[in-house]
């Protein structure tokens, strides 16, 4: 069976159809710029478009940059503030025609490594990191997630975590990797300290890098690389819509 996995990202919208028993991708992935500005109408018109593209007439799981819960987006860190308060679900169906499935970006990562990748048949508590512009959070507790938990913002030497932790930090500030880990290598620490995971998955874009600074952290936990990397929201998107079926 095949669900249409969604991510929407901060620079692009990206889509493909995935079959759902095995994490593949079953159509080349398909890309379009998000709208100046992300306001929720003109997102919502480039969904469909997604849509349009694979003439789909399913299932559709989004993975979207904002707290998510049951449908209706609660934050608005890279996308307008207008998002906050619209129920996602309810905007793209009414657009596209298709039944939708909306959750946090993170969570759909988490839910794709989970189900296809570095974390596949874990048990115990599992906790995903994306690291990027932000650092975005997932923890499941026996393959069940707790939604939003948005960890990235808990506060470190008084300062937003992700202002050291993120490797935007890293690229604005010019750090090494070895510089950067010793940021990262603190909050890991507090995560730890606060939720006490038995395997922790580093994803996000700067994860292909992992060799670099992997080296210089020392978590308690049991910590690998990400495998799904850029296809991780699509997967995600499609295995957090496989459980509404």
């Amino acid at each position: 069976m095949e669900i249409l996995g969604i991510d929407v990202g901060g620079s692009g919208i990206k889509a493909a159809p995935v079959n759902i028993d095995t994490g593949e991708m079953t159509a080349e992935r398909f890309r379009l710029d998000t709208p100046e500005g992300a306001k929720p109408a003109d997102v919502a018109k480039t969904v469909a478009a997604m849509v349009e593209k694979f003439q789909w007439k399913g299932s559709v799981g989004v993975g979207f940059p904002a707290a998510v819960r049951h449908g209706m987006v609660m934050t608005a860190a890279n996308i307008d503030k207008s998002w906050i308060g619209v129920n996602a679900e309810e905007l793209f169906e009414k657009t596209a025609r298709c039944n939708f499935h909306v959750a946090n970006d993170a969570d759909v990562a988490g839910f794709a490594e989970l189900a296809f990748g570095a974390a596949k048949g874990e048990k115990g508590v599992v906790l995903m990191l994306t690291l990027g512009t932000g650092v975005g959070t997932a923890i499941f507790v026996n393959g069940v997630l707790v939604p939003n938990t948005e960890l990235g913002h808990i506060e470190i030497r008084g300062k937003d975590a992700e202002l050291r932790a993120a490797d935007s930090a890293r690229e604005r500030k010019g750090w090494t990797f070895k510089e950067w880990a010793v940021r990262l290598d603190e909050y890991i620490g507090r995560m730890e300290d606060l939720f006490w995971p038995d395997l922790i998955v580093v994803g996000g874009g700067v994860s292909k890098n992992a060799d670099k600074f992997f080296p210089y952290l020392h978590p308690r936990a049991r910590m690998v690389q990400a495998q799904l990397l850029n296809q991780a929201g699509i997967v995600g998107a499609a295995a957090y819509a496989r459980s509404f079926l």
